[in-house]
């Protein structure tokens, strides 16, 4: 039988589109089918992706956008759906209940509140071998401009903390990251978050 293709949708309206689709052209489904992605930005698209990442960038941009184009309905239906979702850095601050700051109209699909900016700005952007709740081996995660997590659901589970805040979680069918892990040659975030499985390196 023949594997079944699937689909990532990265939502394109501004941010590290191209980093999540170069990242996802290594990936491979566990049948060891194909996987596309495309970049959306406009409606009528979502609902035909198996999976779907709000990528890192600038959040009040993203959530503007997402609003003005009638994606954010479509996103929060993708994950009503049970349907997988990656948010990292910006894509976390939008996905969440609360980023603390008026300018960004968030989606709510997440149950923690963040804080922008709090690993400090672009100047002071790291990079940190990561332990993560099941990896063998830590992850390689850029941090630039992060957000930290401060506070999180009991319906939230903490995979990752640095300096005590945590930088990685899931929810049901959603991940959020307040890293990028689209920029490291290391695709275990995104098998987590599609798959349920990190597929240990």
């Amino acid at each position: 039988m023949k594997p079944e293709k699937l689909t990532v949708g990265v939502i394109g309206v501004q941010g590290d589109v191209s980093e999540h689709i170069a990242a996802i052209s290594h990936l491979r489904s566990p049948d060891n089918g194909a996987i596309d992605a495309v970049s959306i930005r406009r409606t009528g698209i979502i609902p035909n992706c198996n999976f779907l990442i709000i990528p890192g960038g600038e959040s009040t941009t993203i959530s503007r956008l997402i609003n003005r184009t009638g994606l954010a309905k479509e996103i929060i239906l993708h994950t009503q759906l049970g349907k997988p979702l990656l948010a990292t850095c910006a894509g976390l601050i939008v996905a969440s209940k609360s980023a603390n700051d008026k300018r960004v109209d968030t989606l709510g699909i997440l149950d923690i509140t963040v804080n922008r900016n709090a690993f400090g700005r672009q100047i002071d952007s790291f990079e940190s071998h990561l332990p993560i709740k099941g990896m063998n081996t830590p992850f390689p995660a850029i941090f630039i401009r992060a957000p930290a997590i401060e506070t999180t659901s009991k319906n939230v589970e903490i995979l990752a903390k640095h300096k005590g805040h945590p930088v990685a979680v899931r929810q049901d069918n959603i991940v959020g990251t307040s890293f990028h892990p689209e920029l490291t040659f290391d695709t275990r975030l995104h098998n987590l978050a599609f798959f349920g499985d990190p597929i240990t390196i």
